[in-house]
């Protein structure tokens, strides 16, 4: 079969900018243009003073909550928290099955762990669930919890062949991807070492069809149960991982090319949004590494592109490259250590072109749905060597789609140690072009994972080296962004937190800025069955808060409910706060005589 090089015309031709269909649910901005001053925040009007919020208070934080749904949650997270349950947690849920028959073992699991952690088995079941948190103030993000059973070989011998193409896996060539971008059989088993995010592997074009269906259900759904709803999709999930691979390695080494000449400029240590070259000394570096002819380079760098300021930063070489250069270029890598341009294996067959186009078309159907029911989309942040390509292919959708507000967010992992240049690169770029800022703010999921393979493999380690460390990465990311919030009344941040002193810093910067919940720029997210001391009285007080609520049937969620029990050490010692208030709630109760509370 004939080998063709792959176009950025397949992303310019999707990424082509738009206006939205559907009218903004909150007030409408007209979409600012590449040079205007950002949007400045609401109109002072009056509006009611915010309630203060009180995680302490139990009766007003459970007030939601049933008797018995607090003692299973107290019974839940308890055995969540010890470490011999949860080390032969899979020998004795089989145990219990075989014991018990099916029928049991799943009542059994819905009175515990699937009850406190699943909304139910399929969007009509998990309906009451929804209605009754939406009349407490919370929110749902739909997650249909479903995956396939692998063994951890089927897992890896499935990763091996969808991360490389078919002329690596033929011995027909060397990759000249770097390590980090390629595929390792010790690591083919992604789920390894990963506790709170579900894993996709790729199975084949009809299996991506079947997950863009599933997401455009939860979208749907999504639609009908509010109106100012979230869902949230993996890119991992909708094609071939080995595009994504190949589009980070070249990304990379791109933004790695711009930071070399920049040290050649005596411009190293500085941020990302701070370095400038100067222009004539990069035309020289261009020619000399035969990026491109001088003729051409005098046409890129024109007073109509850049400016007269006679420097660039990293965002106008990114945006060069992208109106001047096809893919087939990019394909095309400086090396370091020779100073010279090298091919990097990056042809695809025409099966594997096509492949690659479909995935683009699937976040372009599901983007579109989004848009059409009012429905913000979060893209899911993944490991570290798919993320470069997921986050410029979620820049492209919010191009397109965030004209009039936020539709399309970002996901941030806040524990890597480049999250802050990135997070201050995409709200300038936003600035620049008049796209609406939109972002989710986690810690990450993947930690254990990531600085395994880094050591095993041999790169730089991406994580920072604390959990403290990553805690002030958030504020600072968090921070920054609450400032770009002030100013743009057309940017919003979903925070993802389940640390208590996150959320409090959070409250405590809206007020100092003078964000009010009602402008619905801040949105606090929580996982279904974990922290409602937070989730619901920042509801009641009138935030914008969600939860995110996975379902599906009982056996097929077990390798969700697995993660849940296996949940990271960190939140599980903040759950003892939880079951403090739990137990503490639970004996007012009982002290007043009001076991049989009934929400209302």
């Amino acid at each position: 079969m004939g080998l063709r090089r792959t176009s950025w015309m397949h992303l310019s031709a999707l990424c082509r900018r738009a206006p939205l269909s559907t009218a903004p649910a909150a007030r409408e901005q007209p979409a600012a243009g590449p040079g205007a001053e950002p949007v400045c925040g609401p109109a002072e009007t009056a509006r009611p003073p915010v309630p203060a919020v009180d995680f302490g208070n139990t009766q007003e934080a459970y007030r939601s909550r049933r008797s018995w749904e607090l003692a299973r949650s107290l019974l839940v997270l308890s055995l969540c928290a010890s470490p011999a349950l949860l080390a032969r947690h899979e020998q004795l849920l089989h145990l219990a099955r075989k014991l018990l028959g099916q029928r049991l073992f799943n009542t059994l699991m819905k009175m515990t762990f699937y009850g406190q952690f699943v909304a139910g088995e399929d969007q009509e079941s998990i309906r009451p669930l929804i209605q009754h948190n939406r009349a407490f103030g919370v929110g749902s993000i739909l997650d249909y919890g479903v995956e396939e059973d692998l063994t951890p070989e089927e897992a890896e011998r499935t990763e091996m062949e969808s991360c490389s193409s078919a002329l690596e896996r033929d011995g027909c060539g060397v990759s000249k991807r770097e390590k980090q971008f390629q595929a390792h059989r010790a690591f083919g088993d992604r789920r390894d070492g990963v506790t709170s995010a579900r894993t996709y592997f790729y199975a084949s074009e009809a299996k991506c069809d079947s997950h863009m269906e599933t997401f455009l259900h939860c979208i749907e759904a999504s639609g009908g149960a509010s109106e100012d709803g979230f869902s949230a999709i993996k890119l991992t999930a909708l094609g071939r991982p080995q595009f994504l691979l190949q589009f980070s390695d070249v990304l990379t080494k791109w933004r790695r090319f711009f930071h070399h000449v920049a040290a050649e400029q005596g411009k190293a240590g500085l941020a990302a949004v701070d370095t400038k070259l100067e222009v004539a000394a990069l035309q020289e570096s261009v020619v000399k590494m035969g990026i491109a002819s001088r003729a051409e380079i005098e046409d890129w760098f024109t007073a109509e592109t850049l400016g007269v300021s006679g420097t660039l930063d990293l965002l106008d070489w990114c945006s060069l490259i992208d109106s001047r250069t096809e893919l087939s270029r990019h394909l095309v890598v400086p090396n370091m250590q020779t100073g010279r341009l090298e091919p990097l294996l990056s042809q695809f067959t025409e099966e594997e072109e096509r492949q690659m186009t479909r995935m683009l078309q699937r976040m372009d159907v599901l983007a579109k749905k989004a848009n059409q029911v009012g429905v913000r989309l979060m893209v899911d942040a993944e490991q570290t060597y798919f993320q470069p390509a997921i986050s410029r292919l979620t820049l492209e959708m919010q191009r397109r789609f965030n004209v009039e507000r936020p539709l399309i967010f970002n996901t941030f992992q806040c524990y890597l140690r480049d999250a802050y240049d990135n997070v201050i690169l995409d709200v300038e770029l936003a600035r620049r072009e008049g796209w609406c800022f939109g972002a989710k703010l986690v810690r990450g999921a993947y930690m254990a994972q990531e600085r395994a393979r880094a050591l095993e493999v041999g790169y730089e380690d991406p994580i920072n080296p604390t959990y403290e460390a990553t805690s002030a990465v958030y504020h600072r990311c968090l921070d920054y962004v609450l400032e770009e919030l002030k100013h743009n009344a057309r940017a919003a941040v979903m925070v993802a937190s389940h640390n208590e002193d996150t959320v409090r810093f959070t409250l405590r910067r809206m007020e100092e800025l003078g964000l009010h919940p009602a402008d619905r720029q801040v949105y606090f997210g929580q996982l279904l069955g974990m922290c409602d001391q937070i989730s619901f009285p920042l509801g009641q007080a009138g935030f914008p808060v969600y939860k995110y609520v996975p379902y599906g049937p009982v056996m097929e969620v077990l390798p969700y409910l697995s993660r849940r029990a296996l949940e990271n050490s960190g939140v599980m010692k903040g759950a003892q706060r939880e079951r403090q208030l739990l137990w503490q709630e639970l004996k007012r109760r009982l002290c007043t005589r009001s076991l049989f509370h009934q929400p209302a």
